[in-house]
């Protein structure tokens, strides 16, 4: 099922859109992007920068982001920070709109690009009182409409919308051809990158320090991975990104991902690659209740003891115990970073019997786009990795 249907293009001026909650609370404003009718899983973002980056992060794949942040859209849009090549929101709420964007980057209007993707939107609601909804009732599905004037008919199309629980997504935001981003300077590491959904900035981080990576679509297979740097030996690690969906309901990157972990292949998850992560080592997940979006969420790094701030879009977790060992047909598991909001799980590790890291993820985003810097160090973690496990013993250039 899409997302968005009856979208027009045209201008928006002097009409009323309506926003109506699966449980049936309605919110009314004005129409903001495109014009027409949309549906997705309503999730807040806690952000008050870097709306373009999370605009166009395909990890927000059929959901509709509400900005908590009031004022939206004063730095405009420009071309240097998409992360992908396009708008993967399903919808966009916020309270102010920017009349005017003023930033000396800035190339276009946020409503113009909203518009001119097809994205349709609603503001000038309370998006504070919707915030506290979600916090209270949990993420739910939504439907925005600047076509339809009777919330009763449109919460019957919310009730017929597809739930995120349970939907398999990363082949619908993946790359369909592979791709290589050069190292920067000497090469002294290839990477197999799995794009599940994968942001611009996490290969860019990588190259930077001598990594060529090499992305790959979703649905490659153990030995397209072991393709990657063929005529060196073979990748020296392997790493799977951020995306949208369930994990419970990915079969295939589970699959490979344990045929890399019998391999000893050093692995480096974030995000959904942290999901699948803990799924391949026998955890199960869960749907949060209303999930971590933005880029001010607190996590304690268990490793060094240092507390992180960090940006986090993600709506399941890993059900993994805090504390103690969990034996793995691949070795000891434990968790090495946690949210200190609440408890959950945000980060793995994996070592062999004499105590050595083999493979680690981390539930959040350490490429920083938008965020803070924090854990950019989890990038040389995993070049240490694979430096360690002599992986990279006489590559390069």
């Amino acid at each position: 099922m899409v997302s968005t249907s009856s979208v027009s293009t045209g201008s928006t001026t002097g009409s009323e859109a309506i926003l109506v909650l699966e449980d049936g609370r309605t919110f009314r404003g004005e129409p903001y992007g495109a014009t027409g009718e949309t549906f997705g899983e309503a999730v807040f973002a806690t952000g008050m920068t870097g709306y373009q980056e999370t605009l166009t992060d395909p990890s927000y794949h059929r959901q509709v982001v509400v900005m908590t942040a009031p004022h939206i859209g004063n730095t405009g849009m420009n071309d240097e920070d998409p992360e992908s090549s396009r708008i993967w929101v399903s919808g966009y709420v916020v309270r102010d709109p920017a009349r005017v964007p003023s930033n000396w980057r800035s190339t276009g209007t946020l409503d113009d690009a909203l518009r001119d993707q097809g994205v349709v939107g609603i503001s000038g609601i309370d998006t504070r009182a919707l915030t506290r909804h979600l916090r209270e009732r949990g993420a739910m599905r939504v439907g925005i409409s600047s076509v339809e004037t009777n919330p009763a008919a449109l919460l019957q199309r919310v009730l017929a919308s597809a739930q995120m629980a349970g939907a398999e997504l990363a082949d619908e935001v993946t790359t369909a051809e592979a791709y290589v981003v050069p190292a920067v300077g000497t090469k002294v590491a290839t990477v197999a990158a799995l794009d599940l959904g994968i942001k611009a900035n996490t290969p860019r981080m990588m190259s930077e320090r001598g990594i060529e990576v090499h992305v790959l679509p979703a649905t490659a297979t153990i030995d397209d991975v072991l393709a990657v740097g063929a005529d060196t030996g073979g990748p020296d690690g392997l790493f799977y990104s951020n995306g949208p969906g369930d994990p419970a309901a990915t079969t295939h990157q589970i699959a490979l991902l344990q045929d890399a972990l019998q391999r000893g292949l050093p692995y480096f998850g974030i995000c959904f690659g942290n999901q699948l992560f803990g799924r391949a080592l026998g955890f199960d997940t869960f749907k949060l209740k209303y999930g971590h979006r933005g880029i001010n969420q607190p996590v304690i790094d268990r490793t060094t003891g240092k507390v992180e701030v960090t940006a986090h879009n993600h709506g399941f977790a890993v059900a993994a115990p805090l504390d103690g060992i969990t034996t793995t047909p691949y070795g000891e598991a434990t968790v090495s970073h946690v949210c200190l909001n609440d408890d959950v799980v945000e980060g793995l590790e994996l070592r062999d019997a004499e105590g050595t890291l083999r493979a680690f993820s981390v539930q959040y985003h350490p490429e920083a786009a938008a965020g803070p810097h924090d854990a950019a160090y989890l990038f040389d973690r995993f070049l240490d990795l694979m430096v360690s496990t002599g992986s990279t013993t006489g590559k390069g250039n």
